[in-house]
């Protein structure tokens, strides 16, 4: 049976009114927590920091509820489904991440900034130029990890709905982005918090479920499982090895490589979860926040391997691809192939909840940054109160939501776990340099912080926009394009490899130590102490807000 047979099956499934009612149901509650939240919004740390008020545990689910983003769940599971071995490497490239942001990052980010990643990175060098550049870097990465996270819900919704139609599914990604708005607008981080904590509650216990239903259907045995996928699949036995995706030429398997390099390096320096560790009142519950997403997160990419082989066994490959959303439909294809309308309809509703609250988490990271580092520290050179800046900072979420939503419209039907990995490309490129440099070296200064980061974002940007991602990657079975382009007589990329990490990661180390040692800008040792001392103790760092 063809693919265009399957279409009707992959697009119309489950009840339409059931799954608007399940995800009124979920807004509803969400907005209400979000409004009660809000009721103790008073400073600006509260607003951008939830009032340092949260334990460790409770960041810890928030942590994982920000990170098991749309990505986690719809992408990764598509991509094992269709790619099988390949596609599962993505959960292990973002569950080894959390090593780096433990091992290096996390308790010592928290002790030496206030609310955004430019606090660290200004701390003992110029403060104008770094925090532009800080600033800057986080708008672009938190814009690309908000391309996938619209661009999962323009296909989770179009296929609850069976909207075929773009201008439909351009419809569906503008309201995520208004209740997105909605969220931060009223709630600010103590409101987003408290959805991703519900969220990563009711995501893991979802995905529980669906997991175990699964591996019941074939009594328990995995292997039973692998060989029903393999049965399934036109690739047959290729679906457990690894190659099927990068495996093809010297330039894929290059590729891999490539987007390992981003996915291990990137975590540690995305600016939404780096502004999780000021949520907690000290170090302490900083470290423990990491050590309870490292379970929760770890728990639940086990549940994406046996999901994704489940949606190749169940639910087939050719139905997948059919569907509206591509590789984003295999696990709510496979909720509707177990339970019917009403499990599709409540996993639906999670991953709904799911793109949410990350889509919350990235826009208010994104207008801190801007109102606290170029409004605050560079416009208004720090003369402005913390309510001021909370204002600003309301005004951006709206601006970045239009924006989000123009871009989510452009990369509709691209699959959300390779978007997010261009987003950890840029990260790591832009961010990770400049924040290890800062943190240890002694020597490092302005100039070298500037190169990094301005090196790292651009070669990024520019890699990846002339990559096959943007033009002319086309299927070599139906002609089909494959980039965000998808006229296919429009190609003007020269990179080869989709993701730039290989290039651009080192690119920035380097960059970092060159302009470092070719700068006459003396070493403030002083300076360098106080913060080597208040990273490594805490001694000085911002508290808990007391009400």
């Amino acid at each position: 049976m063809t693919a265009p047979l399957l279409l009707p099956l992959a697009t119309d499934i489950g009840n339409p009114t059931v799954n608007i009612a399940i995800f009124a149901l979920f807004v509803v509650a969400t907005l209400a927590i979000v409004i009660r939240a809000s009721r103790n919004n008073k400073t600006a740390a509260d607003y951008y920091a939830g009032g340092r008020s949260f334990t460790g545990p409770q960041n810890g689910i928030a942590i994982a509820g920000d990170y098991l983003s749309a990505a986690s769940f719809l992408g990764i599971a598509g991509a094992i489904a269709l790619n099988g071995y390949d596609g599962f490497l993505y959960s292990i490239g973002f569950l080894v991440a959390w090593l780096v942001a433990l091992l290096l990052v996390a308790e010592l980010l928290r002790n030496t900034g206030r609310f955004t990643m430019a606090d660290v990175l200004s701390f003992r060098l110029k403060q104008r130029p770094v925090r532009m550049a800080a600033a800057i870097s986080t708008l672009v990465v938190s814009f690309f990890y908000l391309l996938a996270q619209m661009a999962g819900a323009g296909g989770l919704v179009a296929l609850l709905l069976g909207i075929d139609g773009r201008a439909g599914q351009n419809l569906v990604i503008a309201v995520v982005g208004l209740i997105m708005i909605t969220y931060v607008l009223v709630g600010g981080m103590k409101g987003t918090t408290w959805v991703q904590i519900v969220k990563a509650v009711l995501l893991v216990i979802g995905a529980g479920i669906m997991t175990i239903w699964v591996l019941a259907k074939y009594s328990f045995n995995l292997s039973g499982l692998l060989g029903g996928a393999v049965e399934k699949s036109p690739v047959g036995e290729r679906l457990l090895d690894p190659g099927l995706q990068y495996g093809v030429s010297g330039i894929s398997k290059l590729d891999f490589i490539s987007l390992g390099l981003a996915l291990v390096l990137g975590t540690a320096g995305l600016p939404h979860v780096l502004m999780r560790f000021y949520t907690v009142p000290n170090s302490k519950e900083a470290r423990r926040s990491v050590s309870w997403a490292i379970w929760i997160i770890g728990i639940f990419y086990l549940f994406t391997l046996v999901l994704g082989y489940g949606a190749a066994a169940l639910v087939g490959p050719d139905v997948i691809r059919a569907a509206p959303g591509r590789a984003n439909s295999a696990a709510p294809l496979l909720a509707f192939e177990l339970g019917g309308e009403i499990l599709l309809g409540v996993i639906s509703a999670v991953a709904f909840a799911t793109i949410l609250a990350v889509v919350a988490g990235l826009t208010i990271t994104a207008s801190a940054s801007f109102a606290h580092d170029i409004y605050g520290q560079v416009i208004k050179k720090g003369q402005i109160s913390g309510d001021g800046e909370v204002r600003v900072a309301r005004i951006t979420v709206l601006v970045i939501g239009v924006v989000a939503i123009i871009g989510g419209i452009f990369a509709n039907g691209q699959n959300v776990a390779f978007l997010v990995a261009l987003a950890f490309a840029i990260a790591a490129s832009a961010n990770l340099p400049t924040i290890l440099y800062s943190l240890f070296w002694r020597r490092f200064n302005t100039r070298g912080a500037l190169w990094s980061m301005y090196g790292g974002l651009g070669s990024a940007i520019i890699l990846i926009a002339f990559s096959p991602v943007v033009s002319g990657k086309v299927d070599a079975k139906t002609g089909a394009s494959l980039s965000m382009i998808t006229d296919t007589s429009i190609d003007f990329s020269w990179f080869p490899l989709d993701n730039p990490g290989i290039v651009s990661i080192p690119l920035a180390f380097v960059l970092g130590i060159v302009g470092t040692l070719t700068s006459k800008e003396g070493t403030d040792v002083d300076r360098f102490a106080e913060m080597e001392v208040r990273s490594l103790t805490g001694a000085g760092a911002e508290k808990a807000v007391k009400h």
